[in-house]
């Protein structure tokens, strides 16, 4: 007994060892080792254990404070240049400017901070924790506590419907069968036994154990307590999930390098600046202040807001569309996903155990939909129409109600019911064919019964029949043991000698298609029986038929996958199921080809990351494994350069959802460590809605792009205008007030306004992005130097006219101003599509941006007339000629973007009509190993 936890007599409890084995331990060395007995702990000792090690609980992770959340929102390297802007604006006694940073920080915080804080509210909303109760045996008398009273050496009484409060050493086990999905991921119910298993033996079968957070689904039963709280299977897992940290979003990298390039680029740009106009002749103070100038108009201020106001739009359509975020830059992450590994019970499937296909020796009979009280059919004809048939569906379904502990019930919200799943999927097939359960108990009085028990495989009742004085048996069980004690069947003639080779090998077929089979027979007796008597084994049955029943894929489940598969993501099924059941799932939503690979736990063990790493590129089904193993396949993926997201519901996924690069849990049915690991929560506890959210998450970082593409464009311009008239020894072609004016006031509305684009058609068709790849691609870099060399050459052009003709420096400067400010407008179109012509989108589409540039211009223009804004940005009114020689030179930036765009349409149909004769050699070994 040296491998598990000993417990002293005198109450003092020592350490436990480092690896438990309890259910390798007879039930009695087990009392002995914890220090307790049938009788259960006295009083005394109970409180002087829970005094000493606490209660049973979780240590459950605070809500971060909201200083906390605040704090966050200024970890960026953006916001450090902007912060340091601040700075050494401030040192130069530039207040407003400073002032105005400082305000753009300010509202970027609180915007971040109130999204944060609401998301985190909703999942904690989600998260209500019950304390269950826990019925125990204490001094030798049954008494219920709270389960949190728990103590190691407890006795607990288990039955139908109770969950289990804490790790347990069964002690009875009368058929006790405990529904453990939410710990290893397995959807039928596992029979439960007393006698020890063998040390090797996995978490899933251990069968003389029950765990903390598992349901009993039906039998009773009666365990010790030999762990709780953070020392119980549950706690374990919960340590790892807190182990594992919190992963970087692709965004949130994407945004670093984003920042240390705006950083370098505004440095060199200041340096050259500086050094340029003093090699010119301009004294080094005026140099240095053009160079701070030039510095507070290239960083676009608003762009942590402008981000921060994307993310929260994408977080509201997505809250729209079934998906609660609780971290903004996750809103992006689906948008990048490469790879989504989906636990299968209550994700893929709808955990619920569903009786698929009912056969009889004259007739096999298909379920018609998934729907609880969905009808039959035959292979020949609708069971409505075929009186023979039905009947030998009824008699089958009969003895599978009156052999049943569990209940139904039908109400205005729907469905409900409680006992074992396999018991509740019998009900409803009954429902499905015609038979009201309640009804059927109710005319066939129970007189005697044997219940289920592991080592039986099989239960029998006794009932009286109103339409036959003499007493009816009714059997269920395994089919092995169901048609050995059958001498006979019924067919559409009556009673024929029973072939066991054909009916066991229909078994066998239907258990290689996944299915759990049931086999059900009757007998009607000689003589009469008392209630309550006790029953002898049954013999000289009548089979009626099997049942073969599956946990089935969720509606639409198969057409999301196929639509993840066209987005360029593979969808990878991880389940701690069997592997015959997850192959027959995988097979149903066609996750592989005609023969599905499936690796197991005891697989992967016997083999290192670099032959895992291998395998992952043609398995994509993964069977039988535990909490490690899950996590184990995340991060050889991340390893890989896959962008991961994880979905599941379990306890037993929760360390890879803290894994992954963004975990997705179920909200309705998920636990409270899957939803506390996760990122995203799906409020519907649909896996199609998983589809929906990559859309989202295209949109929303496709937006990103666009409104960073809009601010570096404009940032280039500016850079290029005033490195320009310095270069060119003339006065400065903007002031700094009045380029503060220009980033803040006029573009600074209209990239907020960009965050509100719908989206183009092909989101879900192009393929993942790049881990490596940034914000911006290749190509609106060229863009952004085009589009900014184009507005600044128009702004010298009409400054150095301005300036000729008026000879007034505050004139020329309102002229350049006033057309930096009118090709913005016109670039604010270009950067709504990264290859559609802006002819082709309704101005409409995005009504937000069509109302921000009308009223920027409107703004703009007010405050060339209004006297105190003539004053503070040292502006004049241009007259009706001004404006009519400056649009047009302003609207060059929209041809030359065009032409840019029509030039790289034409040259990708070309490259695409080159390709067509053979395989493209153009793509990266990523790319061509994502295609396959």
């Amino acid at each position: 007994m040296e491998s598990g936890r000993r417990w002293c007599h005198t109450s003092d409890v020592e350490e436990m060892a480092t690896e438990e084995t309890w259910y390798a331990l007879p039930p009695e060395d087990v009392l002995e080792a914890v220090g307790s007995s049938p009788r259960g702990l006295d009083e005394s000792e109970a409180r002087k254990r829970l005094q000493r090690y606490g209660p049973n609980l979780l240590a459950e992770s605070a809500a971060p404070g909201l200083w906390r959340v605040v704090v966050r929102q200024f970890a960026s390297p953006l916001i450090y240049i902007l912060l340091a802007a601040v700075v050494v604006t401030l040192v130069l006694g530039h207040v407003l400017d400073a002032g105005v940073i400082a305000a753009v920080l300010a509202l970027n915080a609180a915007v971040g901070s109130f999204q944060e804080r609401r998301a985190e509210s909703a999942v904690r909303a989600l998260m209500a924790l019950v304390v269950p109760r826990a019925r125990v045996v204490r001094n030798g008398h049954e008494c219920e506590i709270d389960g949190r009273d728990l103590v190691v050496g407890d006795i607990v009484l288990l039955e139908s419907g109770a969950s289990v409060p804490a790790d347990l050493r069964l002690l009875v086990a009368n058929g006790l069968r405990v529904d453990e999905s939410t710990l290893t991921g397995e959807s039928v119910p596992v029979d439960k036994q007393t006698a020890p298993v063998p040390i090797e033996t996995l978490l899933a079968d251990r069968r003389s154990m029950t765990f903390t957070g598992t349901t009993v689904g039906s039998g009773r039963g009666r365990g010790v307590v030999v762990a709780t709280g953070e020392q119980s299977q549950l706690g374990s897992i919960a340590q790892l999930v807190r182990a594992g940290g919190v992963e970087r979003t692709p965004l949130q990298d994407r945004m670093d390098r984003f920042a240390r390039q705006i950083g370098i680029g505004v440095g060199i740009a200041c340096v050259v600046a500086f050094i340029s106009g003093v090699a010119l002749g301009g004294s080094a103070n005026d140099m240095f202040l053009t160079a701070v100038a030039l510095a507070v108009a290239a960083i676009p201020e608003g762009l942590p807001v402008a981000f921060t106001v994307t993310m929260a739009l994408g977080v509201h359509r997505m809250a729209r569309r079934h998906a609660v975020i609780r971290r903004l830059p996750a809103v992006e992450t689906l948008g990048s996903t490469t790879v989504i590994g989906s636990d299968k019970t209550g994700t893929l499937t709808q955990n619920r155990m569903t009786v698929t296909r009912i056969w009889t020796p004259s007739a096999a009979f298909v379920r018609d939909g998934d729907a609880p009280d969905a009808g039959f059919r035959s292979q020949d004809a609708v069971v409505e129409g075929d009186e023979t048939g039905l009947s030998l569906l009824r008699e089958a379904l009969t003895a599978a109600v009156l052999t049943n502990e569990a209940h139904v019930l039908h109400s205005m919200d729907g469905w409900a019911s409680v006992g074992d799943p396999t018991e509740v999927a019998l009900l409803f097939a009954a429902i499905g064919a015609g038979i009201e359960p309640s009804d059927l108990v109710e005319a066939h009085p129970v007189l005697a019964e044997i219940p289920f028990e592991s080592h039986r495989r099989y239960s029998a009742t006794v009932c009286e029949d109103p339409q036959d004085s003499r007493h009816v048996m009714w059997v269920k069980g395994a089919p092995e043991a169901v048609v050995a004690m059958c001498s006979a069947m019924h067919t559409r003639a009556g009673q024929a000698p029973i072939d066991r080779d054909s009916i066991l090998t229909e078994a066998r077929d239907m258990a290689a298609q996944g299915l759990r089979v049931l086999a059900t027979a009757r007998r009607s007796l000689d003589h009469r029986v008392q209630r309550g008597s006790e029953l002898a084994p049954p013999d000289a049955l009548v089979l009626t038929g099997l049942h073969g029943m599956i946990d089935p894929p969720r509606l639409g489940v198969r057409e999301a996958i196929d639509a993840c598969e066209q987005a360029g993501i593979t969808v990878m099924m991880i389940t701690g199921d069997h592997q015959v059941t997850a192959r027959a799932i995988a097979t149903e939503l066609g996750l592989g080809a005609n023969h599905v690979e499936v690796l197991t736990g005891a697989d992967l063990a016997e083999i290192d990351d670099d032959e895992l790493s291998e395998r992952l590129t043609a398995c994509r089904v993964f069977a039988r494994v535990a909490p490690e193993d899950k996590l184990r396949i995340v991060t050889v993926l991340r390893d890989r350069g896959e962008v991961v997201a994880v979905t599941g519901d379990g306890v037993n996924d929760a360390p890879a959802l803290r894994a992954a690069d963004i975990g997705i849990a179920m909200g309705a049915s998920g636990t409270d460590v899957a939803r506390e690991a996760s990122d995203m929560v799906l409020t519907d506890d649909d896996f199609v809605s998983i589809i929906a959210a990559v859309e989202e998450g295209r949109v929303t970082f496709d937006n990103v792009r666009k409104v960073t593409f809009f601010l570096v464009s404009t940032a280039v311009a500016t850079i290029l205008a005033i490195v320009g008239s310095v270069w060119a020894q003339w006065p400065l072609v903007m002031g700094p007030i009045q380029l503060l004016w220009l980033n803040l006031v006029t573009n600074g509305v209209q990239d907020v306004a960009l965050a509100f684009e719908p989206g183009e058609p092909d989101a879900l068709r192009r393929r993942p992005r790049p881990r490596r790849e940034g914000v911006l691609s290749r190509t609106l870099w060229q863009r952004a130097v085009l589009a900014g060399a184009v507005m600044a050459t128009g702004t010298l052009m009409m400054f150095r006219w301005e300036l000729d003709r008026s000879g007034s420096v505050p004139q020329a400067q309102s002229v350049a101003l006033t057309t930096m400010v009118v090709a913005m407008a016109f670039h604010a179109g270009n950067s709504r599509a990264e290859r559609t012509s802006v002819v082709r989108v309704s101005p409409v589409s995005n009504r937000f941006l069509l109302i921000a540039s009308v009223a920027a211009l409107g703004v703009h223009a007010l405050a060339l007339m209004w006297p105190p804004t003539q004053y503070l940005l040292s502006v004049e009114p241009l007259d009706m000629a001004a404006w009519i020689r400056l649009v047009p030179v302003a609207a060059l930036v929209l041809v030359a973007v065009e032409c840019d765009k029509a030039l790289r349409r034409r040259r990708s149909r070309l490259s695409t009509h080159d390709c067509s004769g053979g395989p493209s050699t153009t793509l990266s070994k990523d790319h061509r190993r994502r295609s396959r």
